[in-house]
């Protein structure tokens, strides 16, 4: 059985229309964990790059939000136009994408637009 060099977690977690979270649901968490998924068995990564969905990830003023393993690096506000930049950079030359890495001491907290995490 293949080693997966990492895993890469989506968040589809999907919240009442009325919470005041949101959800990664409501703003593109399936599309953007199907791309992800899609385009890295595209680019030859199926046995070496995990991409998995994940419910809530607890950083729901970021959403859209992954994680990349063994990095713990955070990315937020994803969309659909992101994947493949996230894909080349990180995946395949291992330089973080820092318009979208949600920094450590933004983790569970307060989104720089104010909202709550």
């Amino acid at each position: 059985m293949t080693t997966f060099e990492r895993h890469i977690f989506t968040c589809i977690n999907q919240r009442p229309d009325e919470s005041p979270k949101g959800c990664c649901a409501a703003r593109g968490g399936s599309e953007v964990a199907a791309a992800l998924k899609e385009r890295l068995y595209a680019r030859g990564f199926k046995r070496i790059v995990r991409a998995n969905k994940a419910y809530c990830l607890d950083q729901c003023a970021f959403g859209v939000v992954l994680v990349v393993y063994p990095e713990q690096v955070w990315y937020g506000h994803v969309t659909l136009a992101d994947v493949d930049e996230i894909i080349e950079e990180h995946i395949v030359n291992g330089r973080v994408v820092e318009r979208l890495r949600i920094p450590d001491d933004r983790l569970t907290g307060i989104d720089p637009a104010g909202a709550q995490a």
